[in-house]
């Protein structure tokens, strides 16, 4: 009971005998409130509006009123959202430019990937067509179909974001105590009928195709597909991937199934869905994207820009020249430049993803112009926390002396799932 709701006039004033306890009754004129008894908490329903206005009368705990209104309205604290930039909002790689499919994964914004199984059929934008996005958002991705492509029976198009195990282990998925999930989110298309999507681990051995109706063309729709959780397959609990969300946009027969269950076949899309890239010039918009547990879709989980942009660097993060420096001991054998980066990284990225050739520095001592190796590896990408530069040797760096680093185009790194 809320300290509010004890008062003199509640306790002081009245009288609680322990037959009362004992017979699981308190009534309203022992504590000056609604009647409590045992047949109001287990046998009956708390509805939002009783909650609102701080009443509670015929009250069934077991429905989960309080837990939903609470989830709806903030009051749950925690990551009740899995997916991280479901507004859109975040776009490092980009700046809101637009982007062609390739046959493979592009960026159209963080944490959202844009991939097809040809290049070229499709662009991907954050705001795509300036639209008015839907009431709360102000950003949206927008998929423009370039063609009208026949999809090939093994073929694929699709945005897709990846979930880290960290963020998804207490959903208990691939145990007896699997817990359900309602994915929600807003579309706008320039074409209407039956379209869908899936669920998949990150072995992609095990798939939940999902089917939901565009019913107006060119309309935000809000979507809400609830899926019992999986009590099979490997959904991995550590810094690596454990789930996939996929929104299709074209699928051939090889990877589409049947909608509304689980399977142990790679299915991208239910079977007869709308394929967005056979049509040309078809639009596809999407925002609001939210997975939390449970079987009702709430509100969407709002979070500060700067917590979604540092959520977003974990995986991603981009240094713009020339401003960013670093401090590092320089000598004529060694010259390394640690930069510290914005957040830890999920894990210490590769070599590859690092555009080392395309940035250069200079080495400030006798002003000496370089270009440095990049050095990502385990034993010099220290806690995922700094980005060592290694120079090699440098004419003019005197040993055992401070050198900066001046990076003068833009530099960026990756610890993508």
């Amino acid at each position: 009971m809320p300290i509010s709701r004890i008062n003199n006039n509640s306790i002081a004033n009245n009288t609680i005998v322990a037959s009362d306890l004992a017979a699981g009754s308190v009534t309203g004129d022992k504590l000056g409130l609604t009647a409590i008894n045992a047949n109001n908490i287990v046998n009956s329903t708390i509805t939002t509006t009783q909650i609102a206005s701080n009443t509670i009368s015929n009250t069934n705990i077991a429905t989960g009123a309080i837990e939903n209104y609470s989830r709806a309205t903030g009051l749950l604290s925690g990551m009740r959202n899995r997916i991280i930039n479901g507004a859109m909002v975040i776009d490092q790689r980009n700046a809101g430019a637009s982007v062609t499919n390739i046959n493979g994964n592009v960026y159209p914004v963080d944490r959202f990937i844009a991939a097809g199984a040809v290049a070229s059929k499709f662009t991907a934008q954050q705001n795509a067509g300036s639209v008015t996005p839907p009431v709360g958002f102000t950003n949206y991705l927008g998929i423009t179909s370039l063609s009208a492509y026949t999809v090939g029976a093994g073929e694929n198009f699709n945005i897709r974001c990846y979930n880290e195990g960290l963020n998804t282990a207490d959903l208990g998925w691939g145990t007896a105590n699997a817990k359900t999930v309602t994915l929600s989110f807003w579309v706008y298309s320039s074409l209407t009928g039956t379209f869908g999507g899936s669920i998949n681990n990150y072995s992609f051995n095990r798939s939940y195709p999902y089917s939901y109706t565009i019913t107006s063309a060119n309309t935000w729709q809000q979507i809400s597909v609830t899926i019992a959780g999986d009590t099979s397959g490997t959904w991995n609990t550590n810094n690596s991937g454990s789930l996939c969300v996929f929104w299709n946009l074209g699928c051939g027969a090889t990877n589409s199934g049947p909608a509304g269950s689980w399977s142990s076949n790679l299915y991208i899309a239910p079977t007869g869905a709308t394929s967005v890239v056979g049509t040309n010039g078809a639009t596809f918009y999407i925002t609001g994207v939210q997975l939390e547990v449970g079987s009702t879709a709430t509100s969407f989980d709002y979070r500060p820009y700067g917590t979604e942009l540092a959520l977003c660097q974990r995986y991603y993060q981009a240094f713009f020249g020339p401003t960013t420096t670093g401090i590092g001991n320089g000598s004529t054998n060694v010259n390394d430049v640690v930069i510290p980066l914005f957040v830890p990284l999920r894990a210490s990225p590769t070599m590859g993803s690092c555009n080392g050739a395309a940035f250069t520095s200079s080495a400030y001592n006798t002003f000496t112009s370089v270009t440095p190796t990049v050095v990502l590896n385990s034993g010099v990408f220290i806690s995922t926390n700094q980005l060592r530069l290694n120079f090699g040797s440098v004419s003019g760096v005197t040993d055992n002396r401070i050198a900066g680093i001046r990076v003068d185009s833009n530099l960026s790194i990756s610890s993508e799932l």
